[in-house]
């Protein structure tokens, strides 16, 4: 990931990749405190300097916190995220996604028919 000069991470940084990793990660073994597949200790876990990132942590964690992110990358992240226009939750869109989850697409269209019928009805 390019973006600015290295520098060391803040406490509230650290603690924050910490807690994600450990809620969040999906390679991350809570057990055994070990990375499922490097069969080591977490890299992010013991983190000081910004730059390189554990790659599934960098593509699929970091994008659950938009303002660590930004803060971590140097980049606007909020520019990517969408607010789902059926409850007002914020997510990250997968390809052209209009909506945050499969409920909210249903619920949408669901409306969306009603006032098609009503329409129909008033003709």
């Amino acid at each position: 990931m390019s973006g600015p000069p290295a520098r060391e991470l803040t406490r509230s940084e650290r603690a924050a990749i910490r807690r994600m990793v450990t809620e969040l990660c999906a390679n991350y073994d809570s057990q055994e405190k070990l990375c499922l597949p490097l069969d080591c200790s977490c890299y992010m876990l013991h983190k000081w300097w910004t730059g390189s990132y554990c790659r599934y942590f960098e593509k699929a964690v970091l994008p659950t916190d938009p303002a660590l992110e930004s803060a971590l990358t140097g980049e606007d992240t909020s520019l990517r995220q969408k607010n789902c226009p059926v409850c007002g939750k914020s997510y990250l869109p997968v390809t052209s996604q209009a909506y945050c989850s499969d409920a909210c697409r249903m619920a949408a269209r669901r409306k969306s028919e009603r006032e098609r019928k009503r329409r129909e009805r008033q003709k």
